[in-house]
């Protein structure tokens, strides 16, 4: 049994009320802003881009710089594939960096523990997976907040939901699948995702035995409104430095190692790779390890249909293509734990598994 590491903020008591509603304001408009500028405004255009032509237009990231499957490991992989992904999601890190250090300095530790650490682990997967949908980021991108949460005190079941969520149950992607790819490739992410999400974290934390923070410890030692409102600013700017100085390195040198391997990581397209149970379990544990941004598993899993994949290839990358990755894995293990870490990607991994299965099953 493991005690989490809590950054050392107070709750707010009756007293501090005023600037705790006005803190959360501060938080919200900060973190729509932000949203606004990477996710809800382009994707609203695409939406309607996609309406018109039902076409995505996009090409695989895995294929950038002409890697191909099973090509060797190259610093010109490396390099073409972290140029591509960065210019693809760095709109999205920001903002994912923004409304983590947001919640840090501006949200009231017990306000924030009052919404997500509902009773039962059901109940706290369900409402963290409710709270991801709206900021629609690839796995990379929360995992500061998702972090920030964890060191907050939220409980592994919420952290992990809303982790997990951000990608799975993100609303864009699923309209844009309903709009590009066939009905039962939508119907399988929606299903399966939400079957991860919280099934996967419920699981997740009770396997894994996290003790969580007492909400009456939570609660205790109020500070005074004037102290803690007026050192927001600080705790803002010092939060952004230090997510950026000790995240962002380390999650750029994973996606370098992930583009330098990605033809080895990546197998599939050879005739021996399209069918059977063999490639569902293969699909199932390297979509857990590579990285893609919001939605590049449309195009990849485009490209390996027309390729001949099966059909539970393909389930099983609809799932954790998205869901987890190793650069995602490396900026959350230290607030989560390895342990809950590894057991979230093998939760996705089985999520994948059973979205193999159920695409198969499904009437064509």
């Amino acid at each position: 049994m493991t005690t989490i590491s809590a950054e050392p903020r107070r709750s707010v008591g009756p007293a501090s009320r005023t600037a705790a509603v006005i803190g959360v304001l501060l938080a919200l408009v900060l973190a729509a802003a932000a949203l606004l500028w990477a996710k809800w405004v382009p994707y609203a255009a695409k939406v309607v881009s996609l309406r018109d032509s039902h076409t995505w237009t996009g090409s695989s990231i895995l294929a950038h710089g002409g890697v191909r499957p099973g090509d060797p490991p190259s610093w010109h992989g490396a390099t073409s594939f972290f140029g591509a992904y960065v210019q693809a999601i760095w709109k999205a890190l920001v903002a994912g960096l923004l409304i983590s250090a947001a919640i840090q300095a501006f949200v009231p530790r017990g306000w924030l523990l009052r919404v997500m650490n509902r009773r039962g682990d059901v109940r706290a997967a369900a409402m963290g997976g409710l709270l991801s949908t709206p900021s629609m980021m690839c796995t990379c991108c929360t995992a500061p907040v998702a972090a920030t949460l964890r060191r907050d005190g939220v409980g592994t079941a919420a952290a992990v939901a809303y982790w997990l969520g951000n990608p799975l149950l993100n609303p864009a992607v699923l309209v844009f699948l309903a709009l590009v790819t066939p009905w039962q490739w939508t119907v399988t992410r929606l299903a399966v995702g939400a079957l991860v999400v919280v099934g996967g974290a419920t699981l997740v934390s009770r396997l894994t035995g996290k003790r969580e923070i007492p909400m009456d410890e939570v609660m205790a030692a109020p500070e005074s409104t004037g102290t803690w409102f007026a050192e927001a600013p600080k705790r803002f700017g010092s939060t952004l430095l230090r997510l950026s100085l000790t995240l962002v390195p380390e999650y750029l040198l994973v996606v370098l190692a992930v583009g330098a391997f990605r033809g080895w990581l990546f197998p599939i397209g050879s005739s021996a790779l399209r069918y059977g149970i063999a490639v569902v379990l293969i699909c199932a544990v390297i979509g857990t390890l590579l990285v893609i941004p919001t939605a590049g598993e449309i195009p990849i899993l485009q490209g390996l249909a027309l390729a001949g994949l099966s059909l539970g290839g393909i389930g099983a990358l609809l799932v954790t293509l998205p869901a987890v990755s190793l650069p995602g894995m490396a900026m959350v293990g230290r607030a989560f734990g390895w342990r809950t870490t590894v057991a979230t990607a093998v939760v996705v991994a089985l999520g994948g598994l059973v979205a193999g299965v159920l695409l198969l099953i499904l009437p064509t």
